[in-house]
């Protein structure tokens, strides 16, 4: 009986030993085949993930690298910053958008002697070819003060180029270089192009020839307060790259990067291209005419914030408000006033005010547009004759202290024009703020404002502005149309 009850154990610890090494094999076989997939997985990511090779050979060819040099009688004393269009150098906005290139301009010290003509080095930055006959796109700010350009290609050929046209508003120039069936780049279409997708930047960073990176596009339309909205990329790009192509994967180029966001001078993860259609319709002008002829109506412009737009009645804070209109341009032959905002141009919305000077800059001089304005409360349409872009002088102000009438409610003295500065303003009506105090202050405003409208209500005399103020309720809003120098804003006030 024993024994039997040992052979029935001894079997017993057999069949549970069997019944283990089979699930151990099981659960082997089980990792065995989640970790042929993974790699299969992970080699199927690997093949997944794009491979710049074949475009970099097809497309490196056409880019090229651009050296500037200087007479040594122009060399500046001291090595400035690139300008940055439309930004004060003092402007605490002036860093965040450094240009790529430095000029490369020995120091009084370091200057070396001899002939006055002689050439010394000023920058370097990049360039591609677009046509086989020698044209060339890149920067302006590449070009710009330069004696000499030289042109070098991946096959070590230098050629001297020639500027057919550059224009700084876009820091688009266009060169031309004397060869025959030269390597080219396909033009793309950025309007095709998406955020997340991968882009190359092919250029000479510091010098050095044909360096490629890659990154993804990460918004599309960053506007930067210049005239163009651009590309921005994480692509890492440095000084040297300025001109050179941004490229999709199938080797065209989709725009030309010019800027970087930086604190040092060097890469800080974000960088920006000018639109390859923008560069193209700017090119196309170049090189027909070697300038670039853009339209304009003549008005100074400001955005439209959510205050404003509540007080005067939109239902979003979208348009340009008009600040200024220059005294016999189109917009003031139109009968636009400052205080109006523009809401469409010729059809397109004006969603910013950075938006309308594209949109009049790409309209030929000489065509009939119309203009869809918002005016003390309701709509208006104005037919425009668009002039040929062109600057401006800003007149300057002559200021007196005649007496003034105060305003307790606002902490204004305000009192009306004289006849001298009706004259000098170009005033029809409004007063002018003599002092501000209290709420006035607190808002920004000081003497020597022009107040031209309360609310929907064009101010006629200081007696009226007192009047309307003082009727106003505690808690009530109130938008005044102001005018400082040449410009006009609306200021909002709740007493």
């Amino acid at each position: 009986m024993e024994i039997t009850i040992e052979k029935e154990s001894s079997m017993k610890t057999i069949s549970h030993r069997n019944w283990v090494y089979r699930y151990q094999h099981f659960f082997a076989l089980i990792i065995l085949c989640a970790m042929f997939a993974f790699a299969n997985q992970a080699r199927a990511a690997a093949r997944d993930l794009p491979d710049f090779s074949d475009l970099v050979e097809k497309v490196g060819p056409a880019v090229v690298n651009i050296r500037t040099t200087q007479k040594l009688s122009q060399v500046a004393q001291q090595q400035q910053m690139p300008e940055i269009p439309g930004l004060d150098p003092n402007d605490p906005f002036y860093d965040f958008f450094r240009r790529f290139m430095q000029p490369q301009q020995p120091q009084p010290q370091q200057m070396p002697h001899g002939n006055p003509n002689r050439e010394v080095p000023r920058g370097v930055g990049s360039g591609f070819i677009i046509d086989p006959n020698g044209y060339v796109l890149t920067n302006h700010h590449v070009i710009e003060g330069a004696d000499n350009i030289y042109v070098t290609l991946t096959d070590k050929r230098e050629f001297k180029a020639k500027v057919i046209g550059s224009d700084k508003r876009t820091d688009v120039a266009l060169l031309k270089i004397d060869g025959k069936d030269l390597p080219t780049i396909k033009i793309g279409d950025d309007s095709k192009a998406k955020v997340g997708q991968w882009v190359v930047a092919i250029g000479s960073p510091f010098g050095l020839d044909n360096t490629v990176t890659a990154g993804i596009i990460s918004a599309k339309a960053r506007d930067t307060g210049e005239y163009l909205p651009f590309i921005q990329t994480d692509v890492a790009v440095n000084p040297g790259n300025s001109g050179g192509p941004l490229l999709n994967l199938d080797g065209e180029v989709i725009g030309i990067n010019s800027q970087i966001y930086s604190r040092t001078g060097g890469f800080m993860g974000i960088s920006f291209a000018i639109p390859i259609d923008e560069v193209m319709r700017v090119a196309d002008q170049l090189k027909k005419t070697g300038k670039v002829t853009r339209g304009r109506i003549g008005v100074g412009i400001g955005d439209v914030d959510e205050d404003v737009a509540k007080a005067l009645g939109l239902n979003a804070s979208e348009g340009a408000l008009v600040g200024s209109v220059s005294k016999g341009g189109p917009a003031d032959k139109a009968g636009l006033k400052a205080g109006d905002i523009i809401l469409k141009f010729n059809g397109k919305d004006i969603k910013k005010a950075s938006d309308l000077p594209r949109i009049v800059g790409d309209t030929q001089p000489g065509t009939k547009a119309t203009i869809l304005v918002w005016r003390k409360g309701s709509e208006k349409s104005f037919t425009v004759t668009v002039g040929e872009f062109e600057n401006e002088k800003v007149a300057s102000k002559k200021e007196e202290k005649p007496k003034a009438t105060v305003t307790d409610k606002l902490g204004l003295s305000v009192s009306d024009p004289t006849a001298d500065e009706k004259a000098q303003l170009g005033l029809e009506s409004g007063v002018v703020v003599r002092a501000s105090d209290g709420l006035a202050a607190s808002v920004g405003m000081v003497p020597g404002d022009v107040i031209l409208r309360v609310g929907r209500t064009d101010i006629t005399s200081a007696k009226q502005f007192n009047e309307i103020v003082n009727s106003m309720k505690p808690g009530q809003s109130i938008a005044l149309l102001v005018r400082r120098g040449d410009n006009s804003t609306f200021v909002v006030i709740t007493p």
